[in-house]
């Protein structure tokens, strides 16, 4: 996706001040249906310029495969555009994980995906993991509770003056699921997982028909 040139490089600069490296575009159909909104890109996804990519991105790949979903039919996007990381020292060795943003960093991405969910005007929009659920609805809202809900509500828009979030006056159907990582550190949700990825079928295929009427 294009975004507002200023906007970007506005957010770009004050980026230099966080531990953030690289930039990730949403990508998709800028008129789909279903918006799939995660975390933020991880080394891999800013590497290829990929969204989901590397084993999560498999994992994607094959449940979009079983509910006959393909990535250009949807938007995939993250409330924080670039790698989060941090440094970390043993020895003589200094290595760079992923790490969760913090909240001021999802704030600063905000005005971008606030014009991506307004450009996109998605019918569904899928919450992957803590950090895009909160960023919606909240912070009382949790992946562990809700995963596998739809949820019809308006969302959270960063407030012009850029300090504070307010709701949004549209509402919008939000359904929340675990991130296909999350199977990689935790077998147990392969069943929850494919009972959310079936119940998201269903959805999608109500909403398609009632667009289609």
């Amino acid at each position: 996706m294009e975004y507002p040139s200023k906007l970007k490089k506005d957010i770009m600069e004050q980026s230099k001040n966080f531990q953030l490296e690289g930039f990730l575009p949403g990508r998709g159909a800028e008129n789909a249906d279903v918006m799939l909104v995660a975390e933020a890109p991880g080394k891999t996804e800013i590497k290829t310029q990929v969204p989901f990519s590397g084993q999560a991105g498999k994992g994607l790949d094959t449940a979009l495969d079983r509910i006959d979903l393909h990535r250009e039919d949807i938007y995939m996007t993250s409330v924080v555009r670039c790698r989060p990381y941090s440094v970390k020292k043993k020895g003589e060795k200094q290595t760079y994980p992923n790490r969760t943003p913090s909240k001021t960093e999802i704030r600063l991405f905000a005005p971008l995906f606030d014009f991506e969910v307004a450009t996109v005007q998605p019918k569904i929009i899928v919450a992957m993991g803590n950090s895009a659920l909160k960023r919606l609805l909240g912070n009382h809202y949790n992946i562990s509770s809700y995963h596998g809900q739809t949820l019809q509500q308006s969302i959270y828009k960063l407030s012009k003056d850029r300090k504070n979030y307010e709701e949004t006056k549209e509402s919008y159907m939000i359904f929340p699921m675990y991130h296909p990582a999350a199977i990689l550190y935790n077998r147990n949700l392969k069943e929850t997982m494919s009972e959310d990825w079936a119940r998201l079928s269903e959805l999608i295929q109500k909403v398609t028909t009632e667009k289609s009427e």
